[in-house]
């Protein structure tokens, strides 16, 4: 497994297991299965309603803890939104079972901001939290953010895909020294990415799939990504993409499939922020 070092010195792998729209009956399995496939990076969130299962797994599987890296994420808090995230946390912490969080992430750019992210910072400071980071959050609003706290988020996970690609983003990321993490990175298969002929080409020239086509293709690009699957078998494939490398003009074209746009939903759009914005969790 390849790592990427976050600007806090914590160590990352740069493939993982999400568990997004897995349903928590599933959940328990799901990740038991990914644990013995050899993923340890694993992505739930409070949003997701299946943190409990997850804790499950990590606690079924003897994996001593030190070897994990998860990852949760806080959803839009109510005021006092500085109280009431801590106290978020600590729900999370609860259900998931653990003494800490290696990674934290406020979940979207919504509601107060700045006083959700003064709680994750006094829980970073106490060592509740190996590191903190953002999500969906656009490079407008993540430079405001660090211009304007203590703690530069360790990482900021946004949709990235062959579709929609973010170098712009990424640029912006890593000249504040943010590491980009990539959601949807399949984009759920949309665009016909699994019959994309480049994709397609480009897998039958190293006898590989497109899906691993994909992860190696953000892999190389340096970014962090959490495939999801509830079978073994892609599980296992979606691992194993350490042993080939794409070419330049490989990267190029897939590069040529950037349509510069999300395919699911756009966090500067208004009637996303309202809709978003006014969602809270009901535990």
């Amino acid at each position: 497994m390849e790592t990427v070092t976050l600007n806090n010195g914590v160590t990352m792998p740069i493939l993982g297991f999400g568990v997004f729209q897995i349903p928590p009956e599933d959940t328990e399995r799901t990740v038991s299965d990914a644990l013995a496939a050899g993923y340890r990076l694993l992505d739930t969130a409070a949003a997701y309603g299946n943190e409990e299962a997850v804790g499950r797994a990590i606690r079924s599987s003897g994996i001593p803890r030190g070897e994990l890296f998860v990852t949760t994420k806080l959803w839009i808090q109510d005021a006092p939104a500085e109280e009431n995230a801590r106290a978020a946390f600590e729900t999370s912490l609860r259900k998931l079972g653990l003494d800490y969080l290696d990674l934290y992430l406020m979940h979207q750019p919504f509601g107060d901001v700045y006083g959700q992210w003064r709680a994750m910072e006094a829980l970073h400071h106490e060592g509740r939290v190996k590191a903190i980071g953002v999500a969906n959050f656009y490079p407008d609003r993540l430079v405001d953010l660090i211009s304007n706290n203590d703690v530069t988020p360790a990482v900021n996970q946004i949709e990235t895909h062959p579709f929609f690609q973010r170098t712009a983003d990424q640029d912006v990321m890593r000249e504040h020294g943010v590491q980009i993490q990539s959601w949807g990175g399949f984009a759920e298969g949309k665009n016909g990415l699994f019959t994309n002929p480049v994709l397609s080409g480009i897998g039958k020239a190293h006898g590989k799939s497109v899906a691993q086509v994909v992860l190696r293709w953000l892999v190389q690009r340096g970014i962090v990504t959490i495939p999801k699957s509830v079978r073994a078998e892609r599980m296992a494939e979606n691992f194993d993409v350490f042993d080939f490398a794409l070419t330049d003009d490989q990267m190029a074209s897939i590069a040529a499939l950037d349509t510069g746009a999300s395919l699911f939903f756009d966090h500067r759009d208004p009637a996303v922020a309202g809709q978003l914005g006014k969602r809270r969790l009901t535990d």
